[in-house]
């Protein structure tokens, strides 16, 4: 099956933040490969922009070694990067002070489309909207793409909408989450608002618990610093994995528009309950086999940072109160894979006599590796000797139903980035959504700061904490196993 490419308008696409990793490693291989598409123009035209000093050659050198360094050589072709290259330029700028953005003006071309890709440090979203109002750089029509993290509070969460919206109206302000673009994750509401099949089982009623996991095999890396500043709570929970929960739990928009997508889900947001502390587990990894701990990655001997976060959530409202919504994250866990599973309720009444227990269906939908949907059911294990029940995975990998294309869909990246320039909001978070979200947040992480709580140790490659087996085991349920 070939996927349908529909080339955007001609756009100017300034990234702040040009020579910087995120941009090397997703932002120009993305964009790369949409030319390749057809999807970007050949008028489109890529202006990095950076405090480093550089011309327009220097900046295509290192376009270039990202190409190579972050594609693999089958999507690599050469007429292909000339062309790429040629719509690539560079100017220095910097963000706080005046230089470089009457250059950055200059650069810029009248009824083509504007868009600010914002790939720097928070605190310079500000700065930056603001000289580009100042300036003449941008317009009425300009967008402009905001990078999580989007805070690290309520409070500087509205202090950054604040900053924002002093120049620029929420309709021109693409907050991105990446999650959001990835294929799985729009099929879910495909898949629930698509087919009559789910939608009317959707509810507390036929749903005995959703299971949402993100699980990594990478430590903290080279982000110690950072990541001790915020931990997993800040850095996932409170941001892609609510995005996921709330296209789980939202009810059916009254139309697919980004308004109409977003309001369900903040109605989602603003219905969850206080977590009560039993019901967190945090952990740490610990050094094992010549790997370093988690306080040893991150130079802290005494660390209260959390890098595994798993918990109960409730969602007080008709359709999900009393059907309860686990999450955990976590880095050096068992296996790489993100995942969503809805459990649904056992049979009320077993007829079969042969068989021993009650049987639940349950729909997977992995968001990585090897995207896809499989869908658990029951059936007679073949073979004499009576009705014996067998549980059988009815598997969708995309590859495998749609064809090699479906392997090679966009990044969510290249996705999104193609929406900002359609002018699409839908995949984007709202800033009252992101506002929602930490007013949630911050209250549990202030609970266990108050009360100097420590993260649990647990072993480098296993599920987690055992305290977390156990928010399972005391609701007489288990976590489905992290297989990649």
């Amino acid at each position: 099956m070939v996927a349908r490419i529909i080339p955007v308008d001609p756009f100017d696409l300034v990234i702040f933040g040009g020579t910087g990793d995120l941009a090397r490693r997703k932002i120009l291989p993305g964009l790369y490969r949409r030319l390749a598409d057809g999807q970007m123009p050949a008028e489109a035209r890529v202006i990095g922009a950076a405090r480093s000093e550089s011309d327009d050659d220097g900046f295509r050198a290192l376009v270039r070694e990202a190409l190579d360094e972050f594609l693999p050589a089958e999507q690599r072709d050469e007429e292909t990067i000339a062309q790429f290259l040629s719509q690539i330029s560079y100017v220095q700028v910097d963000a706080t002070g005046e230089n470089g953005w009457d250059d950055l003006r200059a650069h810029m071309r009248e009824g083509v489309i504007r868009a600010f890709y914002f790939s720097v440090a928070p605190s310079l979203f500000g700065p930056i909207a603001e000289r580009l109002n100042a300036r003449g750089i941008a317009d009425e029509t300009s967008r402009i793409v905001a990078e999580k993290p989007f805070g690290k509070d309520l409070e500087s969460a509205r202090e950054l909408n604040r900053n924002l919206a002093a120049h620029f109206d929420e309709s021109q302000i693409y907050r991105i989450d990446h999650y959001l673009g990835k294929e799985t994750v729009q099929n879910l509401m495909a898949v629930r608002f698509g087919n009559m099949l789910f939608e009317p089982l959707w509810n507390n009623k036929y749903i005995d618990h959703i299971q949402i996991t993100v699980a990594e095999t990478v430590g903290v890396g080279g982000r110690g610093e950072y990541y001790d500043r915020s931990g997993a709570m800040r850095d996932m929970v409170q941001n892609h994995m609510l995005q996921l929960l709330c296209l789980i739990a939202m009810e059916p928009p009254s139309r697919f528009e980004p308004d109409s997508v977003r309001d369900e889900k903040l109605k989602v947001i603003r219905a969850l309950d206080s977590v009560d502390p039993r019901e967190i587990v945090r952990g740490q990894y610990s050094a094992a086999d010549g790997q370093p701990s988690y306080r040893q990655d991150v130079g802290d001997p005494a660390s209260k940072t959390e890098c595994f976060v798993a918990m109960r959530v409730g969602i007080s409202n008709w359709r999900w109160n009393g059907t309860p919504f686990y999450i955990r994250t976590g880095k050096r866990l068992k296996a790489r894979a993100s995942e969503i599973a809805v459990v649904f309720k056992a049979a009320p009444h077993n007829i079969f006599e042969e068989d021993h227990g009650l049987h639940s269906n349950v729909l997977s939908i992995r968001l990585q590796p090897n995207e896809g949907m499989e869908l658990g059911v029951t059936i007679k294990e073949p073979g004499p000797g009576g009705m014996r029940l067998l549980d059988v995975p009815l598997d969708m990998s995309f590859a495998e139903a749609l064809g090699p294309d479906a392997a090679e869909a966009p990044d969510a990246y290249e996705r999104l980035i193609m929406d900002v320039i359609r002018g699409n909001q839908t995949l984007f978070m709202r800033g009252d959504e992101v506002e929602a979200a930490w007013a949630w947040t911050d209250p549990l992480i202030g609970g266990w700061e108050g009360r100097g709580d420590t993260p649990m140790p647990y072993d480098q490659g296993s599920a987690g904490p055992d305290d977390a087996l156990m928010l399972m085991h005391r609701d007489g349920r288990r976590w489905r196993e992290i297989r990649a």
